[in-house]
């Protein structure tokens, strides 16, 4: 059985269009190129790995003041609607 060492992986002749659309998903995902040519192979061939929906990024990036201003906008959605419940 011979075994593949892929630690490096260089794709040649790449389409442009399919170098485009991994440029798009790189900024969708905000991650780097590499990582999201991994997730992606992981994803496509079903192989097992953390996988995130990029939310984890913002964590801790908001202050204190962000905080509760959000917290303020999103008050009003803790407030029952009596009308709608009759």
């Amino acid at each position: 059985m011979h075994t593949m060492n892929a630690s490096h992986l260089t794709v040649r002749n790449l389409p442009s269009e399919l170098a485009a659309a991994l440029q798009r998903e790189k900024q969708r995902r905000g991650t780097s190129l590499n990582q999201t040519v991994i997730d992606l192979l992981r994803q496509s061939l079903g192989v097992k790995g953390t996988r995130s929906n990029g939310v984890g990024r913002l964590a801790g990036t908001w202050t204190e003041a962000e905080h509760r201003e959000f917290l303020s906008a999103i008050r009003s959605f803790e407030e029952i609607d009596r009308e709608l419940w009759k």
